[in-house]
């Protein structure tokens, strides 16, 4: 299939042979042959699988060995280069198991160059733009997310576990809602006008983005921006108005990914705040299940009325 520019792009589509037969919209030869490929095409897959938890496993036992940040960053790099050389040469049979490469690889140099550098904000913006580099060489959208991750932990953000419990702390929210929301910006812009491969690159980093804000925006109505000095109630505001002009455009857009995302995260910042005031009581627990219901039938129409085939059409 072509893309714009000219530029080729891969489509996977999955199709019911035995019932396309029994229809009438595949004759038996088409269907064998149909079969036959996916076949050839089930067994690549098993072999990158294989070679994936092989890699796994001689890493950890590289670790285990000698532990320490500097055999993660040598071997990081080693399985950064594999997988980088691999889709450089567009060497399809093994697509899967070169992403897995490459993204093991980029996130064992950044832990081990994290550890060296002992959290520095510069050592992680410089990762930062090093994973935004790879991602668009590599055309790979997990790099992609890992970049904006890595943005956001050298703003601020971080994650935390003590006694099977996981926490997400943001210091500095405003900054970082700000920050993340330009990026975003710039993202879906420049995806508009990039071809196919790298438009998606750009699209799943805009919506890690748009993620890592909402959480950004979670914990700023809790506990507020003590920087700043904002108050909680500043950021409850703002969410809820965010929430509502994003979710309202992307409805006229027809953007769905972001219609949901607004949703998902209106229903999360709406029980924040009811359970925060309300309290965990029958009726407040009544109260929140049946307006649930609610937004999940309402969803569940936007869904179903941008897959009719009227909208199809339009």
């Amino acid at each position: 299939m072509e893309g714009t520019g000219g530029e080729k792009f891969r489509m996977k589509v999955t199709l019911d042979l035995t019932d396309l037969v029994a229809t009438g919209q595949l004759t038996q030869i088409e269907a064998d042959k149909l079969a036959r490929l996916g076949a050839q095409d089930t067994g690549s897959l098993g072999s990158n699988i294989l070679l994936a938890f092989g890699t796994v496993a001689v890493a950890l036992g590289a670790g285990f060995l000698v532990p320490t940040a500097e055999t993660a960053i040598i071997g990081g790099i080693l399985l950064f280069g594999t997988g980088l050389g691999l889709i450089l040469n567009r060497a399809t049979k093994w697509a899967l198991f070169a992403q897995f490469c490459a993204t093991l690889g980029a996130l064992a140099i950044v832990g081990g160059v994290s550890v060296l550098s002992d959290g520095s904000i510069y050592v992680s913006l410089g990762l930062t733009l090093g994973l935004a580099v790879a991602a668009v060489v590599a055309r790979s959208g997990l790099l992609a997310a890992l970049t904006i991750i890595e943005l956001s932990f050298a703003l601020g953000a971080g994650t935390a576990y003590w006694h099977a419990s996981y926490f997400f702390g943001v210091e500095r929210p405003a900054i970082t809602v700000g920050i993340l929301a330009v990026v975003t910006l710039a993202l879906f812009f420049a995806s508009l006008r990039l071809p196919p491969a790298y438009e998606r690159v750009c699209i799943i980093a805009a919506r890690t983005a748009i993620l890592m804000i909402n959480l950004g925006l979670l914990v700023g109505s809790l506990f507020g921006d003590q920087m700043l000095g904002w108050p909680a109630g500043w950021f409850t505001i703002g969410w809820a108005l965010l929430l509502i002009g994003v979710g309202g455009w992307a409805v006229v857009a027809n953007r769905r990914w972001v219609v949901n995302a607004a949703a998902v995260f209106g229903a999360i910042h709406f029980y924040t705040q009811w359970f925060e005031y309300l309290g965990p009581n029958p009726f407040s627990v009544l109260g929140a299940g049946l307006l649930l219901v609610l937004f999940g039938l309402l969803l569940r129409w936007f869904n179903a009325r941008v897959h009719s085939p009227a909208a199809a059409a339009a």
